[in-house]
């Protein structure tokens, strides 16, 4: 759909989950919390645009990866580079820098960073890899996918490298993804373990990497995800994971939140949009369950974040209206995800009032 209307659209405070938004525009410069009006309560200035997105740690600090102008020779609408930790006013508090990280990179509570990372593929792993458009490599080659772990100081403490650690041959590429990546990793979640739970995109895999043996503890596949976002373990021990619903068999492109069990592959919930062609973001875009029961989502394509009831009503929806010029041109409000936070949070721990 096309945003005509932007801002605050929907807050029923009866159902609603009180608290603050965090979201960073991909292409802007500025990472927002919002309050339950919609209105910014506070802003941190990005010095570059946002790899992913922002996030507030439990001491209050920002968060993020910003773009760099170094690393791969192709467009990714969420390469970082500069991962920094910066105090409510901006201050830096931590800076590492990686050109070729893009997506995802977390701060881990002992103070490391794990991240997610692109590298050249060797010759002999390319050649392996079946399915994708034929004749759209680089003129470099391929790329794959790397995760690491590295201390403040950039100490390498541990690596995953997907054209080693993965059997590449067993693992096609979709028919009409573009062969310059295998296979285009956009979540990396530190499990209280040590594992290490991904979302490979133009596979639709989702694992869980054994941090030991760095070969795969569980996996699944599912075509019908249409390149997958944003999965994350919940407290009851299923996964929420965001559809997109690109190059399905479905007759009607959508997407979906899905809830399931990682054992049985049962679905414990879903939410779609009826009709569900209403609800449909290609491409970023995530979903996070809310203490009160409730999912916030986003829906990155439309720069919508809005909140669903276990039922799937929605109590209160927000519209960016902060459109950027994209790396091909047009002008776009996307979002790669958003967070809410309560007040009373140790994120917020009261440095802003509802």
């Amino acid at each position: 759909m096309r945003p005509y209307k932007t801002g605050l659209t929907l807050c029923d405070r009866g159902r609603a989950t009180p608290g603050f938004t965090l979201y960073a525009p991909l292409f802007g410069r500025t990472a927002w919390l919002l309050d339950m009006a919609g209105e910014a309560v506070h802003r941190w200035a990005l010095p570059g645009n946002p790899g992913g997105y922002a996030r507030l740690l439990p001491n209050g600090n920002l968060f993020y990866a910003a773009h760099t102008e170094g690393g791969p020779p192709f467009q990714g609408g969420a390469k970082g580079g500069c991962m920094r930790e910066v105090d409510w006013d901006g201050r830096t508090i931590l800076e590492y820098r990686d050109e070729w990280q893009h997506h995802d990179c977390r701060r881990l509570p002992d103070g490391n960073l794990l991240y997610a990372g692109w590298e050249k593929m060797p010759v002999e792993a390319a050649a392996k890899v079946r399915g994708g458009l034929p004749g759209t490599e680089t003129g470099e080659g391929m790329f794959s996918d790397f995760l690491k772990e590295v201390t403040p100081a950039g100490e390498t403490v541990w690596e995953w490298h997907a054209h080693a650690d993965m059997a590449v041959e067993d693992y096609p590429l979709h028919p009409l993804c573009p062969r310059r990546v295998f296979a285009w990793c956009n979540t990396c979640v530190p499990l209280d373990d040590g594992d290490v739970l991904i979302v490979l995109r133009q596979i639709n895999l989702v694992a869980v990497i054994d941090r030991r043996t760095k070969r795969f503890k569980w996996e699944r596949r599912d075509e019908s995800w249409g390149h997958p976002h944003d999965c994350q373990k919940l407290a009851n021990g299923n996964l929420l994971l965001f559809a997109n619903g690109m190059n399905t068999a479905e007759p009607h492109p959508h997407s979906r939140v899905v809830e399931f069990d990682p054992a049985t592959g049962e679905t414990a919930w879903t939410y779609r949009d009826d009709p569900r062609n209403f609800f449909y973001s290609h491409h970023i875009s995530g979903a996070e369950r809310l203490a009160s029961g409730n999912t916030l989502i986003c829906e990155g394509s439309f720069g919508r974040i809005f909140e669903v009831t276990p039922a799937g009503d929605i109590v209160w929806e927000f519209v960016t209206p902060h459109f950027h010029e994209a790396f091909f041109g047009d002008k776009v409000n996307w979002v790669f995800r958003a967070f809410r936070y309560g007040e009373d949070s140790p994120e917020i721990a009261g440095r802003v009032r509802l």
